[in-house]
């Protein structure tokens, strides 16, 4: 018996079928990068960094496919389409394989490879897909593994390397009777493809020792790609013959009889003999560009770029088109505002010791009735690592954005009007050093017309700039030394004009600009009870209290009034739950992100590693709960999160993209003009919430049936209530048509409307 080395003979059958949550999802990706394409089914298919795009070849319409419909939103490595089995299978950085099925809502996603612990996290990457007799070859970063795609299973893995060792084999190809594999690490291997014994690696024959990135079949040729960019025809009998050398190749493709060699500037396609049947040397309509990925059909080329999204050209090059789904700029948003109607995002970044090197130069997005504008890094003064947007709730039209490095930006109708910096205001550098910049972070409106800004390295760290663009600094000393403190993050006034901002290591901070006064919380029982100094969130909720988010945890300061009150007890409380009966305290040593509070005075609270928590008024009880598995989330690493108080749609900015979920509570309403239900009618087979919105703050609302019997009462929060469709909870009310009495808390103004409920 020969000896190998097997770690790995069969991985097993693990899949799920995702959920499609586009009912009460939408999504807001970006499709610029494009990282991989392929043709089927009259279609062209754009990977993006985690989602899909198609392009249809008959109609020129584009559709989109990501984790609204169920896909994983983890990063993509490459992508196939099966014409044979009319699939789309997408491979992932991290393993992860889906299936997308023509017709079919769900995906299955598999996750052998993911979960098999034999495999390191570092070698799961999935490479290229080849098909052949019904089969999938799957090259990864250990080695081969097989897919039956009839049975929607894994077979046997190939480990080729010395004394069966994972290797990572870039690509595979098959000319019968042989089977070829590309690695980056050992070169050429060949096998019987029909061989029953192919998990045995003495049954691979090593061609070439060099690291080769690529081989493919083309009517009976194979070609290959050395990893310094020589290109061969290998003939079994007759070996080797170098074709050519193309330097700087990013991918390596045969697709209709054509091989695709694409370059970071330009794309040549190639016959069976390697005669050149058409190039684009430069897209200069889309400069500057980086070309990713490319492939030649019907006379046309397809190539994917950095920043461009997919463009469009024929072997001539005449007619360049960019082919682009509406999308912002990044797939990275670091920090949203949202008014109704409009959203902007920025994407520069700071790690968690607000450090902003390496800098980000990257611009803004703005969302408006589903539109996007995007602005680029010039455009935007090279204002570089952009932190925070606030839009001046009295004129919508003007936007602020922080900059970690650079000063205060400011947008007038989608337009940037001006750079605050050191040269014209009188923010300042950091310890009056250039290349220490100008660290503005957090940054909110007060109810005045003040925009209050914090700058981190600096005494004067806290800033109003009130209308008219006029600067005031206040001086912290008496409180804090701003040139020591790491960096003061966020900032929030409350209705009576008290600001409070946070640190990143000397807690909370508070200052009264009707007094002077300052004071700060930090950690101890007595001294204030945070959990952390580091301030990561705050928010004030309807009540005037003040939700506390820290790197290790959650506090609300229930004593807002008195904080500046000398002996007055300022201790932060925590939230205690039950769970399964015995006391826990909410959210313990979570880092939250951000805070948010809806029309219902329910509490958003991003997190930087659980996903998004929605809570009751109070913290009790967890109403929602949305992660990265059971939700669109791409990301577990929630930095920011905004709502829609006009719609109360609740928009998440992760690590990995921005997506929306249709929440139902709005903030309150001036008058009872516009209240309406939905569904309605609630039809047979419902079994959610009715919403009833528009109304105003504390509005009273009683449900009746036709004879006048009440089955349902409550006060309003926000601008809307929801009803289960219950009596009092107690049981589902009949068939019937139900009236919604609605009136003010003064009792001046009042409606009625009518509820349809069909069992």
């Amino acid at each position: 018996m020969k000896p190998f080395i097997c770690i790995l003979l069969v991985l097993g059958t693990l899949r799920v079928s995702a959920q499609n949550f586009e009912d009460t999802w939408s999504d807001f990706f970006s499709y610029v990068t494009v990282k991989d394409i392929v043709v089927g089914n009259d279609r062209v298919y754009a990977a993006s960094t985690n989602a899909v795009f198609t392009y249809d070849l008959s109609t020129q319409e584009l559709e989109t496919l990501s984790t609204i419909n169920g896909l994983s939103g983890d990063q993509i490595s490459t992508i196939y389409y099966s014409q044979n089995f009319n699939v789309l299978l997408i491979g992932y950085e991290n393993g992860l394989i889906e299936v997308v099925m023509d017709g079919e809502e769900n995906i299955l996603t598999v996750v052998d490879i993911v979960d098999k612990p034999s495999i390191p996290p570092d070698k799961k990457r999935i490479n290229q897909f080849n098909e052949y007799n019904g089969s999938v070859y799957i090259s990864t970063e250990y080695g081969i593994s097989v897919y039956d795609l009839e049975a929607l299973e894994f077979g046997d893995s190939y480990f080729i390397g010395p004394l069966g060792s994972q290797i990572n084999i870039a690509q595979t190809a098959v000319v019968p009777p042989f089977i070829y594999a590309a690695s980056t690490e050992g070169g050429i291997y060949q096998a019987e493809v029909e061989n029953d014994n192919l998990i045995d690696f003495e049954e691979w024959t090593q061609l070439q020792g060099s690291a080769y990135s690529g081989v493919q079949e083309i009517e009976d040729q194979v070609y290959m790609l050395r990893s310094n960019n020589a290109v061969f025809r290998y003939t079994p009998g007759a070996g080797f013959q170098q074709v050519g050398s193309i330097p700087q190749v990013v991918d390596f493709e045969a697709v209709g009889g054509a091989l695709s060699i694409t370059t970071q500037s330009g794309i040549q396609a190639y016959d069976s003999n390697f005669q050149l049947l058409g190039s684009v040397n430069s897209f200069p309509d889309f400069q500057p560009y980086e070309l990713l990925s490319g492939i030649a059909f019907n006379n046309t080329f397809y190539v994917g770029t950095q920043f461009q999204g997919m463009i469009r050209a024929p072997f001539s090059g005449s007619v360049t088109e960019q082919i682009l789904p509406d999308g912002p700029i990044l797939n990275t948003p670091f920090a949203i505002d949202v008014t109704p109607g409009q959203l902007w995002a920025v994407f520069g970044e700071v790690n968690v010791t607000f450090n902003p090197f390496p800098l980000t130069f990257r611009g803004v997005s703005n969302l408006v009735e589903d539109s996007w504008t995007n602005l680029e890094v010039e455009e935007v003064f090279n204002a570089n690592d952009l932190v925070r947007v606030a839009i001046n709730p009295d004129n919508t039209s003007e936007v602020y954005m922080t900059s970690f490095q650079k000063g205060l930006l400011k947008i007038q109708e989608q337009t940037p009007s001006i750079l605050y910096n050191e040269t014209n205001s009188p923010l300042e550098l950091a310890f009056d050093d250039p290349d220490a910049g100008i660290r503005l972070f957090g940054a909110a409106y007060d109810n005045q017309g003040n925009l209050w800004v914090t700058q981190s390295r600096v005494n004067d760290g806290l800033i109003r700039v009130a209308p008219g663009d006029n600067f005031s600094k206040i001086d912290l000393t008496s409180i804090i030394t701003g040139e020591n403190e790491l960096a003061f993050t966020e900032v929030k006034i409350n209705d009576q004009g008290l600001v409070f901002f946070g640190t990143a290591q000397s807690g909370l901070i508070g200052y009264n600009p009707s007094t002077g006064a300052f004071n700060s919380i930090s950690e101890g029982t007595g001294s204030g009870n945070l959990p952390s100094p580091n301030i990561r969130a705050l928010q004030f909720d309807n009540s005037g209290r003040l939700w506390i988010g820290t790197l290790e945890g959650l506090r609300v300061l229930f004593n807002v009034g008195g904080f500046f009150d000398e002996g007055a007890n300022t201790d932060a409380q925590e939230i205690i739950i039950l769970e399964d009966g015995v006391p826990q305290e909410l959210l313990f040593q979570q880092s939250i992100t951000d805070i948010e509070v809806d029309g219902s005075n329910n509490k958003w609270i991003a997190t930087a590693t659980s996903g998004v928590f929605y809570l009751s008024s109070d913290g009790q009880e967890t109403l929602l709960r949305f992660t990265k598995d059971n939700s669109p989330l791409p990301s577990n690493n929630v930095q920011d999160i905004d709502i829609d108080d006009f719609t109360g749609r609740v928009y998440f900015a992760t690590i990995n993209g921005l997506v929306a979920y249709d929440g139902t509570a709005t903030a309150p309403r001036d008058n009872l003009e516009n209240v309406y239900a939905f569904p309605n009618p609630v039809r047979p087979g419902f079994t959610g919430n009715v919403t009833i919105d528009g109304l105003t703050s504390n509005a009273n609302v009683k449900i009746t049936d036709i004879e006048g019997n009440l089955v349902f009462e409550t006060t309003s929060e926000g601008g809307s209530v929801l009803w289960d469709t219950t009596a009092f909870g107690e049981y589902r009310v009949a068939s019937g048509v139900y009236l919604v009495l609605i009136s003010t808390d003064d009792g001046i103004e009042t409606t009625v409307s009518k509820i349809m409920v069909v069992r």
